[in-house]
Order: structure tokens, then sequence, then C-alpha cells
């Protein structure tokens, strides 16, 4: 079989691998802690060794000291990136979250630390597939609905990942909800040696707290390949939909590491963001810009017993 799943625990962190035998490129993702994105590892050439994309934590200590800080890799929902002051009104009631961020927003939704369920596990000739789900049952009284989210990881041969997540409203009444998730690559040394391009209609125009203000400015910096230099990036930008290219490319000239984001029509918004380390890069595909459940820029209104799925593909070539 070219594809093959094993669990194993490590360093304290209960992992499901996804593994192309034929090309050695593996795949490890954490139910037990959002859904996360753990590792995307690949061969860098025949005679080299393998190479993990994903900035990730070290061990189950530094993930539970550091995920609600950093956020690498879990499911960002019911809503994605800051909610101000973790408030919004919604059919004219206004809700509060209980959990802020340490600047007084909330910030990427409420189940980056919860344990998915594992529903189904697949190998096959030509894909590795691991379906799980988390239930949301109005665990905070700043939103009190009831929805299942539920996201399914598959790699393909060539080093392609496809990420579905499925959003089904099992309330009795529409619900307001966005989706998004949180990964940092890393592609070796700094990010200030590497090149990027995304494909940016505007940017997302922020006030001094990190939330939008409702306006879209124009923007154009990264249409064509540039390097990164000192570019400090924690922005949102709305991404063309008529082009057919990687919405997204990161490329390290050094080592020929390449990796490319194929989002599709739900997911119109593209959150960057450069951390001080400058050796990885958080680019976190969204359906919904910050703040949406109040500026509604992308909020999805979902109809009782209805679901909403988005898609994004990631390649990961070597040069």
């Amino acid at each position: 079989m070219s594809f093959s799943i094993r669990h194993l625990e490590e360093n304290g962190l209960r992992l499901v691998i996804l593994k192309d035998e034929a090309t050695a490129t593996e795949v490890a993702l954490l139910p037990d802690h959002g859904a996360s994105l753990h590792a995307f590892t690949v061969r860098l050439a025949a005679s080299a060794g393998l190479f993990n994309v994903i900035d990730n934590y070290h061990d189950s200590a530094q993930l539970e000291k550091e995920i609600g800080i950093s956020f690498k890799s879990p499911k960002l929902s019911p809503f994605p990136c800051r909610l101000g002051a973790g408030r919004y009104t919604f059919e004219g009631q206004e809700y509060r979250l209980q959990k802020l961020f340490n600047d007084g927003n909330a910030i990427h939704g409420l189940l980056f630390n919860k344990a998915f369920i594992v529903l189904e596990e697949t190998a096959a000739e030509t894909s590795a597939t691991l379906t799980m789900e988390y239930r949301y049952n109005k665990e905070d009284e700043g939103y009190p609905f009831d929805y299942v989210c539920g996201v399914r990881y598959i790699l393909h041969p060539d080093s392609l990942l496809e990420v579905v997540t499925t959003v089904t409203n099992l309330d009795e009444r529409v619900i307001p909800i966005a989706d998004g998730w949180h990964p940092y690559f890393q592609l070796g040394g700094k990010v200030d040696d590497w090149e990027m391009q995304f494909h940016a209609s505007a940017i997302v125009e922020f006030d001094q707290r990190l939330v939008p203000t409702g306006k879209l400015l124009q923007y154009d910096a990264f249409d064509s390949p540039r390097l990164m230099g000192d570019t400090f990036l924690d922005n949102c930008f709305s991404l063309k939909q008529e082009i057919v290219s990687p919405a997204c490319e990161l490329f390290n000239p050094a080592n020929g590491l390449r990796v490319s984001f194929f989002p599709d029509a739900n997911y119109p918004y593209l959150q960057i963001y450069t951390p001080a380390t400058r050796q990885s890069i958080a680019v976190e595909n969204l359906s919904g810009a910050p703040d949406c459940f109040n500026n509604k820029m992308g909020l999805t209104l979902l109809q009782p017993g209805h679901s909403q799925i988005f898609t994004a593909r990631y390649k990961v070539s070597v040069q």
C-alpha cells in the first residue's frame, strides 16, 4: 500500500501520522489539541534528509503553556483572529465572550485547545485520510449556539495536503460563524531571506487594537515574488478571486523549499503574521475577516440543519 497511518506518542503528544510510503512525506496531526497540524515533513532531495515545514511545539508542556498565546496550527472556530472586546450583536441581542486575550479582545475562537474525536482513518493506494470532529454545545455564554466542526486531512501524492472543514448548525436558529486556521511555516533560516508572493485585492485597515475599521485599502506589494527582508506583517488581506495560480507562495532560495497555498472561494481572506523570531511565518486562510461578527466581512449565517464546507490545499515542493 502506497499510503499508511500510524499512531504514536512523542514528547507527551499523541500523534496520528499520515505517510506517503513512496516519497516519505509525512503529516502529523494532534486531534487532542484543536485538530492541529503538527508536522508536514518532506525530503529535501534524494541524498538529503527530511524537513518539517511546520513550526510546532516541542512537547506537551510547551504546547499547554503557549498554545493560548501563539496558537500554532489549531482550528479557528467559530471565528478567526480578533473579536473586538469580545463583544458582538446578533439579531438584536448583545453577546460577550468570557475568555479574552491579553489585549482585551477575544481571539481565535473557542476550539483551539479542544480535543477532537477521531471518526475515521483510511489508508489507500492514492491517499491517507483522517477525519475528526468537535461538537460545541453552548460552552461559552458569549456564543450560546450548538454546532459541529468536522475536519478532514487528506494526504495526496506529490506532497499535497488537503484540509476540508465542515461546519454544521445543530441549533434551532440561525448562527453566525466563520472559519480559519493558524499554521506557522518554516523553510529554514530566517524569513528575511525568503521570497513571498500573494494575490491581494486589498488590505483590511486595522485600528490600534488590530481590529478592522471597515475600510479596504489598495495593496499590491507582493503581487510578484519579493524578498521579505525586514518586512513585518500582522495584517489581513482580501484575495483576488479570479486568480487560478496559488493564492500565496513562500520560497527559500537557499534550499529550494516552496509552499503553495490553494484556498477555495470560501476562504476569501488571508491573514499573515511574522513573529519576532522571524524563523517562521503564520499564513492563515480565513472565511471571514477579523471581527466579522461585527463588521460582517465574510460572515456566514448558517441556517438550522445546514452545513458549510471550507477547503484549502497546501503543496510542498523542492526546487
